[in-house]
């Protein structure tokens, strides 16, 4: 595993929502000389999820590919996310691309002849979208977002080393999440840690679910689309309380988070491109092609939030810190 010299924000950043404007349909037939016409389905708006799409449009552009996005955006909800996967099952694509679990799961369901690529997606042989991830078997393969949760742990410990408790919030829903719950679970013997639930099935279910974790050390925020989404609500409460927030990716952290050593996922977005453009041009088989991981991972920390929250950076990580 690479590990990326550590990156800090010396202040909150502001995210830079994607614009998830539809576009009009291509061709259908694709080509060196055609445009490939790709349906986008994007299971709901934040930082993770916009830098991967913006990653795999990216990969086009660095090709030199023309390519038509009809770019969707599910607001969070799986039924939206349903409804957007049977549009483009009856549409003529050349290729389909789904961000995050609950939206992919969607698009397996009704696109089954046409090639389906996923992104954002912890495990996808636990989401029932491939045979395996060596082998997918279908017309389904993509990139996962699985995190270092066992060094995100130990990032945590760095940061709180006389944590005991740890809190997770994550949405009963999520595949992905309830994953990296048991992960989370599995890692944090080792580094001395308990951990302890609670879940949402809506954005207004947080803060309550927060207060409900009751008296932790600190709170872990994993991949989850519906916590990512709704984090101001998790992190006015773990600043009102003085708990240190550690997130799995850098989103997290520009929402108010401490720190991650997390992926970057326009890269991530970006592999995912390179993907299509075998498939659609080289002619590859989403069946025979292993779903491929991220490989490189970034600390990120949030000097500002680490006041709020009412901690320390230690001073090896600040000395090591590249900052921008």
């Amino acid at each position: 595993m690479a590990i990326r010299r550590p990156t800090f924000l010396t202040a909150l950043v502001a995210s830079s929502a994607l614009a998830l404007t539809a576009c009009s349909g291509g061709s259908g037939g694709g080509g060196d000389d055609e445009s490939y016409s790709i349906g986008i389905n994007q299971l709901v708006q934040h930082p993770a999820l916009d830098a991967a799409t913006a990653g795999f449009k990216e990969s086009f552009e660095e090709a030199g590919v023309d390519a038509t996005f009809d770019e969707q955006n599910a607001n969070g909800e799986q039924a939206t996310a349903l409804t957007i996967a049977q549009q483009f099952s009856a549409d003529d694509l050349d290729l389909a691309l789904a961000v995050a679990t609950p939206a992919a799961q969607a698009m397996a369901q009704n696109i089954t002849d046409t090639p389906l690529l996923f992104t954002a997606v912890t495990d996808p042989t636990s989401a029932e979208l491939v045979d395996s991830d060596n082998t997918p078997g279908g017309n389904v393969t993509g990139t996962s977002d699985a995190a270092p949760i066992d060094k995100q742990l130990e990032l945590l410990k760095e940061i709180v080393p006389d944590a005991k408790k740890v809190g997770i919030v994550y949405a009963s829903g999520e595949v992905n999440s309830k994953v990296q719950v048991d992960q989370a679970k599995k890692a944090a013997g080792p580094a001395g840690l308990e951990i302890t639930t609670q879940t949402v099935t809506t954005v207004n279910e947080i803060q309550q679910a927060v207060k409900a974790l009751g008296d932790v050390d600190a709170i872990y925020v994993p991949t989850d689309n519906m916590v990512v989404s709704g984090i101001a609500s998790l992190i006015q409460v773990a600043e009102n309380k003085k708990i240190p927030v550690i997130g799995a990716e850098s989103g997290t952290v520009e929402g108010g988070a401490v720190a991650t050593l997390g992926i970057d996922y326009t890269e991530l977005g970006r592999q995912t491109g390179e993907m299509a453009l075998r498939i659609l041009q080289d002619d590859e088989d989403p069946a025979t092609m292993p779903v491929e991981v991220a490989t490189e991972f970034t600390y990120v920390v949030n000097e500002d939030a680490a006041k709020r929250q009412g901690v320390t950076i230690p001073k090896d990580i600040l000395d090591e810190a590249e900052r921008q």
